[in-house]
């Protein structure tokens, strides 16, 4: 593979102008796809068999024509204090307003709070539900704004109104402030590890226009495959951090090419062939985690890790192919500043052997090994305990700001009408082949309702077939509660004497039955993924790196580093601690898919700085240095870049806990501290001082695993023998002998 990536890097340099307009023709292509597509779709957490889906399913089936996949709005009407809706004005500005909701075109019904019994009790509070002909992502901005004009008039006329539901969700697609504050960070990270502006700008520049693509990309197919806003915002995440990333690792290389006095055309090669081979690794380790998502089971998380996974395939096209052509524009913009004036002035540019930071705390760890790894692991373990009270689930509009209608209708309904008027149960009874089925739907009504925990039980609806009902049961606590937990499960754990009694079957489902099922669903598929992606590590490792126990240690720092980051996670939006530093407004369950989605993504960056960092080492050992000096080498070439690369990422991710989508928040959190830990205390602190302890034990591998495993030359070992034997070539792309006396001038630049 290095030979091939070597090729490749020399042709784009060579061929600079047709890789420029070919990346320019593909980003206008999609440019122009995506902004004749639909746009993405509406968001759904489904996931086939489970209970809840199962009887979602039934539903549908047996109601044909109904209009449960409709998009529907809650408008609430709270009255004045002292106040209550009934009075004959305030009732007048509802009825008002409830016939202005049903002038909008899209709008198929709304139901008169005072004829549906939708009034609280106090009579303060009353809420008209607003049903569409369309499903949520198709409700127009004409149709929202139809509803908070006659929002807009019930307040003028004295009342609280609010506004709430999926119809009313706007999405918070890519596009914000978080990624523009991400590239500033990542450019000033940039310009102080290389001191130069172009060296700085060119990760930058393809990066984005990386992203453009993949995000264009994703927008162009998202009606098609039913891809929702959070996965284009996961996509550009992803897809902007790994591409500075990689463009960042192959700029290093070239630069560190050049000051070895290689022609511009050859070391893009090298650059490619070396550090391009890595990134193809680090690359694949992401993909593989992200598609390995759909093992799950759960159609959202499989599209989400396929977007974000697309991001990183053109995120590795763009570093392997647009970097080494923009080599070829500017051969040295990308130097230092002291380097581009030895080029210009025709000299040879030297690679620096004095000590820099990396040298310097690599011989700090080997001091110190046991203090630095017992306080690293101690440190990350600390920060991890409070993973293991970690609590799935599926937030809605109680987490978004209070600034937001969507939260305090949510607020004014829960105050009006009870904490689990919010989300309702839905019991689904299958009567087909009862003697009797109004009766046996009455029974299972009857048993619900005396369930200890349920408030209100609404009267049962059949089918046009009769043998299917459906009722409504309103729990007394929120959706989110552990309490509302427990009830589903009481509610099923008694049901096999309640069906033997009405001689019917019955499911229990609705947004939060299904949010419950799906939320136990992951957390018992988190350990298994968990440990197959450890598992994947571990062999991936032990081929590149020909030893047993580098991958061992590799995949427990990558372990430690995951549950401090969930710890962390855990500490902020379950806990609160630090809450409102971060804009959290309710503390509650973590995003049920949020963990193991940041499972799959932390394990192919943690791969990265482990391949970046150690692969030096190795390559440093094998050319017969002792295992300490071994790792100060490595420390030499690769700690400064990894450091970079971490910031950036710490930046970009850090940045989208802006956002004010709840996963979109959680997940930009969990990946910045991941980085952090893996990066900084895991891959910096705890490896060398592991290496350190172990010595010549580290590179151990059995004789017979050796001629097992295949050769994988990730660092592109051979091309930097051939480069030492001479080998070089001018900017012409002819090979010549570097060592002869008739090179020709320029050629070193």
């Amino acid at each position: 593979m290095a030979t091939f990536l070597y090729k490749l890097g020399r042709l784009a340099f060579r061929r600079r102008w047709y890789v420029a307009l070919m990346w320019l023709a593909t980003m206008a292509g999609v440019v122009f796809a995506a902004s004749q597509a639909e746009g993405t779709s509406a968001e759904g957490f489904s996931m086939p068999g489970i209970e809840a889906q199962q009887a979602f399913d039934l539903a549908q089936e047996r109601f044909p024509g109904t209009t449960v996949e409709s998009a529907s709005a809650q408008v609430v009407f709270v009255a004045p204090d002292g106040q209550k809706v009934t009075a004959s004005d305030n009732r007048a500005a509802v009825e008002k307003a409830v016939a202005e909701l049903a002038d909008s075109p899209q709008v198929n019904r709304v139901d008169d709070p005072f004829q549906t019994e939708a009034v609280s009790k106090d009579g303060s509070t009353a809420y008209a539900t607003v049903t569409y002909k369309v499903k949520d992502v198709d409700v127009t901005d004409a149709s929202k704004d139809d509803l908070y004009q006659a929002v807009d008039q019930a307040r003028d006329a004295g009342l609280t109104v609010e506004a709430g539901g999926e119809a009313l969700n706007s999405g918070s697609g890519p596009g914000g402030t978080a990624e523009l504050i991400g590239i500033a960070i990542a450019a000033l990270v940039l310009l102080i590890a290389f001191g130069s502006m172009a060296a700085a700008g060119l990760p930058l520049l393809t990066a984005l226009i990386g992203v453009v693509v993949s995000l264009c990309s994703v927008t162009a197919v998202a009606n098609f495959f039913g891809l929702s806003d959070t996965a284009s915002t996961l996509a550009t995440m992803l897809g902007l951090a790994v591409g500075i990333d990689y463009a960042l690792f192959i700029v290093s290389r070239y630069r560190e090419e050049r000051a070895k006095g290689r022609a511009p055309q050859e070391a893009a090669g090298l650059a490619v062939g070396t550090a391009g081979s890595a990134v193809v690794f680090a690359g694949l380790t992401v993909v593989i985690a992200l598609v390995g998502l759909s093992v799950v089971g759960i159609p959202t998380l499989t599209k989400m890790g396929m977007a974000a996974a697309g991001a990183v395939v053109v995120a590795v096209l763009v570093a392997l192919t647009l970097v080494p052509a923009l080599f070829g524009f500017w051969p040295n913009a990308a130097l230092s500043r002291a380097a581009r004036k030895t080029a210009r002035d025709g000299g040879t540019i030297k690679e620096s052997t004095e000590d820099n930071g990396g040298t310097r705390w690599s011989r700090f760890v080997l001091r110190r090994p046991i203090p630095v790894l017992l306080l690293g692991v101690a440190g990350l373990g600390a920060i991890a305990v409070p993973m293991a009270n970690l609590q799935l689930g599926m937030p809605g509009d109680e987490a978004k700001s209070t600034s937001t209608s969507e939260r305090r209708a949510y607020d004014a309904l829960a105050e009006g009408f009870g904490p689990g008027f919010n989300g309702p149960l839905t019991i689904v009874v299958d009567a087909k082949g009862a003697s009797d089925p109004k009766g046996a739907a009455q029974t299972i009504s009857e048993e619900v309702a005396a369930t200890k925990g349920i408030v209100t039980v609404s009267p049962a609806q059949f089918n046009d077939a009769g043998d299917t009902a459906v009722f409504q049961a309103v729990p007394s606590t929120a959706p989110t509660a552990e309490k509302t937990k427990d009830l589903v499960e009481a509610i099923r754990a008694e049901r096999p004497g309640i069906e033997s009694e009405a001689g019917a079957t019955f499911q229990v489902t609705g947004n939060t039955a299904v949010n419950i099922d799906i939320a136990a669903a992951v957390q018992a598929a988190l350990l298994p993924y968990l440990a197959v992606v450890i598992g994947l590590a571990f062999v991936l490792l032990l081929v590149v790196f020909r030893s047993v126990l580098i991958p061992i240690k590799a995949a427990l720092g990558f372990l430690l580093s995951v549950l401090a980051a969930l710890g962390s996670v855990v500490l902020v939006f379950q806990y609160g601690y630090g809450a409102d530093l971060l804009g959290v407004e309710q503390t509650g369950p973590i995003m049920s898919l949020m963990p193991i989605f940041l499972v799959g993504i932390v394990f192919g960056l943690a791969m990265d700085y482990e391949v970046f960092l150690v692969a030096r080492m190795r390559e440093a050992y094998v050319r017969g240095e002792r295992p300490a000096q071994a790792i100060t080498t490595g420390f030499r070439h690769s700690a400064r870049v990894v450091v970079a690369a971490a910031l950036i990422m710490i930046a970009v991710f850090a940045s989208f806990v802006a956002e004010t989508d709840s996963m979109i928040k959680m997940i930009g959190f969990g990946l910045a501290v991941a980085i952090l830990f893996d990066a900084f205390v895991v891959r910096m602190a705890i490896v060398p001082a592991v290496l350190a302890l172990l010595g010549d034990r580290a590179w151990w591998l059995p004789a017979w695993l050796d001629r097992l495993l295949p050769h994988v030359d990730i660092e592109g070992e051979a091309l930097t023998h051939r480069a030492a034997d001479g080998l070089d070539a001018d900017s012409d792309g002819r090979v010549t002998d570097s060592n002869a006396s008739d090179t020709p001038v320029g050629v070193h630049v």
